[in-house]
Parts: structure tokens; C-alpha cells; sequence
């Protein structure tokens, strides 16, 4: 066979799959299988024996999420002019964040320090890290890592975060947030958000008791959801 009826035979073959039309002699090839496992190891043995302790002092007075992404914690105020304080967050993570079994609203953080905490370079995300937690008012507390735990210790030091919290019975469910609309306008006579400092928005309820009526809002919605009466 020439190189010309190749070529030919060739041009062909990618006019028919250029029509979705399969050549019955082009032999079918094997979907590509993606290169993704389960990791073995998404906690770490020093992780895995404090979740247990940190389990048996909550209960089911907070819900323990292991490994969170700090930007899915905390957000930027002011984000266009604030840019490169979001890429400090995106990549760095947290031990362990308790959260309110109703709301899965953040109660505390937990940092588990062991011996690479000793560390300059980690010292100074540590440092960071601490800046960040009170910057949003959100308590972080680092514990070391040991064999073993004093669960009563640990208790006493949790008190003050959980103490309110009430433990969740079966079958209870979170209520259900006022879903709101926001208009386009915002007034420089608007009051600031007292968590963003930025001016409110008129909003207008749109489901519940307050159904039709006016509010002030944060912009930044829904990651904050600061409100001011309206009048």
C-alpha cells in the first residue's frame, strides 16, 4: 500500500469521527482510569488517638470536623482590596474546629502541636495562625501532643466554649435561615456592619414572619450574616 492510500485512508478515518461515525475496524480503546486513591493516613495516628479523647469530652454538644481549609472557615473583608490576605488562608489548614451540632456554626479551634511546632518556619504560621483566629474572634487552642490524655483536664478547658451549647437530641433539626433579597443601591448614610465595617444594603425578607419587610445586611452574604432593623 502507498503513502498516499494512507494518507488517504487516514483522512478518512478522522472525517468519520469528525461525525461521531466509528469505523468498525478502529479497535475501542479502554476508558482511562484516574490516578485516585483513598488515603490510608487522612488522619494521623497523634490525630486519630486525640479525636477519640476530643469525641468522649464533646459529645453531642459540638460536631468535630477534622482537617478544615481555613478559607472555608473565614472569610475576607473588603476582598478586592484585601487579595492577597485570602492566598495567606487557602492553603494552610486547621487540626480540628468544633462546631455547633445545630447550626454548624464555629465554636473553637484545636491546633495539635508536636515537635515540628518547634520549628521557626512553623512557629511563624503558628504565629499567623493565632493572628487570624483572634482578628475573627474565634478562640483557637493548641494542644500538645501526648500518649495520653487527661479527659478531665481537657473537659475543664473546653467548658467555657461548650458549657452553652445544648446537646442535640435525636430527630432535632437546625431552623430553617430567612432567605433575603438585597437591592442594587447602597446608601453612604447606611449603617456600617459591625462584623465587616462596611456600608449595609437594604434587604427585603422574603419568607417567615418578617415576609416583606426591610432590614439592613451585609454585603459580604452569606458569609456574614449581621443584620440592623430597619426604620
Amino acid at each position: 500500500m502507498t503513502d498516499t492510500t494512507n494518507n488517504q485512508n487516514q483522512g478518512c478515518l478522522a472525517f468519520l469521527r469528525l461525525l461521531g461515525i466509528k469505523s468498525k475496524t478502529q479497535p475501542t480503546l479502554a476508558p482511562e482510569r484516574l490516578p485516585y486513591r483513598i488515603r490510608d493516613d487522612f488522619l494521623s495516628p497523634a490525630e486519630m488517638s486525640f479525636y477519640h479523647v476530643i469525641t468522649s469530652v464533646a459529645g453531642s454538644r459540638a460536631t468535630i470536623c477534622p482537617k478544615v481549609n481555613l478559607a472555608d472557615i473565614f472569610f475576607i473583608v473588603r476582598p478586592n482590596e484585601n487579595l492577597a490576605y485570602r492566598a495567606r488562608i487557602a492553603q494552610k489548614h486547621l487540626d480540628f474546629l468544633l462546631c455547633d451540632p445545630k447550626s454548624m456554626r464555629p465554636i473553637v479551634g484545636i491546633e495539635l502541636d508536636d515537635s515540628s511546632h518547634a520549628r521557626s518556619g512553623r512557629q511563624a504560621r503558628d504565629e499567623f495562625l493565632d493572628n487570624v483566629f483572634d482578628a475573627a474572634g474565634l478562640p483557637l487552642i493548641h494542644i500538645a501532643v501526648q500518649n495520653s490524655y487527661n479527659v478531665n483536664e481537657l473537659a475543664t478547658q473546653f467548658a467555657q466554649h461548650l458549657g452553652n451549647i445544648t446537646p442535640v437530641s435525636p430527630g432535632s433539626l437546625p431552623t430553617q435561615s430567612i432567605q433575603a433579597e438585597a437591592k442594587n443601591t447602597t446608601v453612604s448614610s447606611n449603617p456600617l456592619c459591625p462584623k465587616c465595617g462596611v456600608s449595609m444594603v437594604i434587604r427585603t425578607a422574603r419568607q417567615g414572619q418578617n415576609r416583606g419587610k426591610q432590614f439592613y445586611g451585609c454585603p459580604n452574604y452569606p458569609q456574614c450574616r449581621q443584620i440592623i432593623p430597619f426604620s
